[in-house]
């Protein structure tokens, strides 16, 4: 049978198509709400039937939207909330049906092993399971609301005076993280590739330069690797952070990192923690869009009539090009992606 799209999904679906939607934060936002929506109104009596609701809606946002894996990320937290929750409340009420759970010897728990341990049936109703969900999914949106100044705030860790940072693009993060090192620290430089052909390192750049005591440089991509031998640090956002610590960033990024590993430089890349994706590149469909070519070269010249034009609009940057990532819970090395992803997604939701 064919899972049928919610109203609400089919909305964000045609939204983000048409570009009302932008941004990974928004979308994450529109489609927790979504989520939300679901837990309040729909009528399911068990865990099991939410799950169920939530993992079809979700294939069908992943189906139309494959790039933005943001929403599976939100639907595989809902996921694991929903069990850690129903466990929870199904602990409680065996608690007091037994009270002898209460007196188990330190040496049984130890000793028992995972043969032991009963399987969970989440087709089991239990009530309270919608409100302390509801409770809960307050928490992420308090998450997602201060992940970016989460982030900014560890700005003066990583940033010191004088130094000359380089960065790629647009990103929100990087902005809001400059901004703070800005205030912080002084005669900062700061070179922004303008990240052709959309150049929107252009707006990053004037938004910058309205602060006070920083010099902004803008350059084109092809001066890249030769300003990295005078850049102290790379700092960089990105759309997405696949399983083995790999990135899938703004068209150029590889180019920087590359740069950067030639000269040492360490290449800090800013991604709270909704941006992490259990999937592999070798697991993505769709890995790359390909955006207008009318900026590279113009559809009536001469050399469009013969020329195949192509714009990609993301880069993949393999893990060991990485030397930091920054999150709202703190720094991590690329190697340490692994046991983030095993404590916000549940092993059984990695494939919806």
């Amino acid at each position: 049978m064919r899972e049928q799209p919610l109203k609400e999904v089919t909305q964000l679906i045609h939204a983000i198509k048409i570009g009302l939607v932008e941004g990974s934060y928004s979308i994450t936002n529109k489609t927790l709400d979504i989520f939300k929506y679901i837990i309040m109104s729909k009528s399911w009596d068990s865990a099991d039937a939410l799950m169920q609701i939530v993992r079809a809606q979700s294939r069908i946002l992943q189906a139309a939207l494959p790039q933005e894996t943001v929403t599976s990320n939100i639907a595989r937290r809902i996921l694991k909330l929903t069990r850690e929750e129903f466990e929870l409340l199904q602990a409680k009420v065996q608690h007091f049906a037994d009270d002898s759970q209460a007196s188990l010897s330190l040496h049984k728990l130890v000793t028992q092993t995972s043969e032991s341990c009963v399987s969970v049936d989440y087709s089991v109703p239990q009530q309270g399971l919608r409100e302390a969900l509801l409770d809960h999914l307050q928490e992420v949106e308090t998450e997602l609301e201060t992940s970016s100044e989460n982030i900014s705030v560890q700005a003066e860790e990583h940033i010191h005076s004088s130094e000359i940072i380089l960065t790629l693009g647009h990103s929100r993060s990087v902005e809001n993280f400059l901004k703070r090192a800005i205030k912080k620290r002084q005669f900062l430089t700061i070179i922004v590739a303008e990240c052709a052909p959309a150049c929107r390192g252009h707006n990053l750049a004037a938004t910058l330069a309205q602060e006070k005591n920083v010099e902004i440089i803008v350059i084109p991509d092809a001066s890249i690797f030769a300003m990295m031998s005078r850049i102290n640090k790379v700092i960089i956002g990105t759309h997405s952070v696949l399983a083995n610590g790999g990135l899938r960033a703004a068209c150029g990024a590889n180019t920087v990192a590359l740069a950067a590993k030639h000269y040492s430089v360490p290449v800090i890349v800013l991604a709270p923690m909704y941006k992490l994706s259990p999937l592999h590149l070798c697991e993505q469909d769709a890995f790359n869009m390909v955006g207008c070519a009318e900026d590279v070269i113009a559809y009536d010249s001469v050399p469009a009539r013969d020329a195949k034009v192509y714009s990609p609009m993301f880069d993949y940057v393999a893990p060991e090009l990485v030397t930091l990532f920054i999150s709202n819970a703190g720094g991590h090395a690329p190697s340490y992606v692994y046991r983030l992803l095993s404590e916000l997604y549940h092993p059984d939701d990695l494939e919806l």
